[in-house]
């Protein structure tokens, strides 16, 4: 009874039970007592939970998180190599490309690989324009290496001058060309307008022209250039054959004067210092009266001509006075206006007018005469009209190219030619060689003088300037 009725035991729970529910109770006061921090600061301390592809990493390994450490690890490890692998090849690239130029440099150096270079050319003229002249070029281009060249391509620069004086140039980019000879076209404008300043280093040179062609060949691909020049010497002497000593007289054709009134005993001709603008042509005539009483030309006129272009005129200033049974010499000076020869060119390329690079140069002359009753009378000196073929072959076309033709127009008074006497001015010119021949039949006889250097002759000379 006694125990039953012990303090403490009313709800039927014995010692041992009290002292967890004691326990339990203080642990919930002190947790209670310390507020909220300590939750805080039992979930910072313990282990994030994991995810579920860590998860799925540990349940496939069987081995928890450290395998998938060590797989991270090694995937950033093959990241890094596969790095160093493309720098890598990117260096051999580079080493391949620098190895290769390399190669080609010393094959180039030791002969194995070379610069293509110029083998032939051929010039034409083409189009002709009041203003501009086509320069057709056909280029065989030798390529030494056993492949082609067309990384980069192929660059040809090509110039042509006359005496130094720059006439036309042009150049043609991107060409491909196979191994061995390959052709290849190339068009140069010359501007009509640089045959002026050619024409005046023409004349002070002696009349002697080389036509230089410089054709420059670049292969991109390795580095090299070759350069062809072309040389051309031309001659002309236009004013060779005025020099003559053929007694020509001069008839009034007037009934109240004896005929000739005076007679041509000499003539000669030289050109002056050219200018840009104009050409001096200096002419001396030595002239005998045959008669009693004095003539006096109180004018001498002059023309000159190119294929019919009007170049010069003139007239003499003051009176020249012959006296009777004397001879005396009277001088004569013009200058071609060398604006004008830019035409002349034209007619000069033109086949229509007297054949293809063929001019008919003339001079034609007109007296007045004072007679002794003091009258005077105009006449034609047809017996002193002067003319020359000049043909050339600027750029070795060959054919028929500078051939005057074989009978020259009707002078009416004579055409000179040759030697001086009066014919038919008939040329047979080579202007291939540097060499022709005249041969100028006249009405009273035959001519076997020549007009040396009448037609322009040519000698090709190629050089490789390497």
């Amino acid at each position: 009874m006694a125990d039953e009725g012990e303090p403490g035991n009313t709800d039927g729970t014995g010692p041992e039970d009290s002292e967890p529910r004691d326990a339990g109770g203080a642990e919930t006061d002190a947790s209670e007592a310390a507020g909220n921090d300590q939750p805080a600061a039992d979930a910072a301390d313990a282990p994030s939970a994991p995810s579920p592809e860590t998860q799925a990493a540990d349940e496939a390994t069987g081995s928890g998180g450290v395998p998938g450490a060590i797989a991270s690890t090694l995937g950033g490890v093959g990241s890094t190599l596969g790095g160093v692998v493309f720098a890598s090849k990117l260096r051999i690239a580079l080493f391949v490309v620098l190895g290769l130029v390399g190669l080609v440099g010393a094959a180039f150096l030791l002969g194995v690989i070379g610069a293509p270079e110029v083998a032939a050319m051929q010039n034409d003229v083409g189009t002709v324009t009041n203003e501009t002249t086509i320069i057709e070029t056909n280029l065989t281009v030798h390529n030494p290496n056993p492949i082609g060249v067309s990384l980069g391509g192929v660059t040809a620069d090509y110039q042509i001058r006359m005496n130094d004086v720059a006439i036309a140039n042009g150049t043609k980019e991107g060409i491909s060309i196979g191994t061995g000879n390959s052709t290849m076209y190339v068009e140069t404008t010359l501007y009509n307008d640089r045959i002026p300043p050619w024409w005046a280093s023409h004349v002070n040179n002696g009349e002697r022209t080389t036509v230089v062609v410089d054709t420059k060949v670049s292969a991109s691909a390795i580095g090299q250039s070759k350069t062809f020049t072309s040389e051309e010497q031309i001659q002309t002497d236009i004013l060779g054959a005025f020099a003559s000593e053929e007694d020509r007289p001069i008839d009034g054709n007037l009934p109240i004067v004896d005929d000739p009134l005076l007679i041509v005993k000499e003539t000669d001709a030289a050109w002056g210092s050219a200018s840009k603008t104009e050409t001096p042509l200096n002419m001396a005539f030595r002239v005998y009266n045959p008669n009693i009483e004095p003539y006096a030309i109180s004018e001498l006129r002059y023309n000159v001509t190119m294929n019919d272009v009007l170049v010069a005129e003139g007239a003499s200033e003051d009176p020249f006075v012959v006296t009777g049974g004397a001879t005396n010499t009277l001088q004569a000076s013009t200058a071609i206006q060398n604006q004008r020869l830019d035409e002349w060119w034209v007619s000069h390329l033109d086949e229509s007018v007297y054949g293809h690079q063929v001019t008919r140069f003339r001079i034609t002359f007109t007296a007045v005469i004072e007679l002794p009753n003091g009258e005077t009378t105009t006449v034609p000196l047809e017996e002193l009209d002067y003319g020359e073929w000049i043909g050339t072959d600027i750029f070795d076309e060959g054919g028929d190219v500078g051939v005057p033709p074989e009978e020259a127009p009707d002078d009416e008074g004579g055409f000179v030619g040759g030697d001086g006497t009066s014919g038919d001015g008939t040329t047979d010119g080579d202007s291939g060689d540097g060499t022709n021949t005249t041969d100028g039949s006249g009405d009273d006889g035959s001519d076997d003088g020549g007009s040396d250097g009448g037609i322009l002759g040519s000698v090709a000379v190629g050089t490789d300037d390497r």
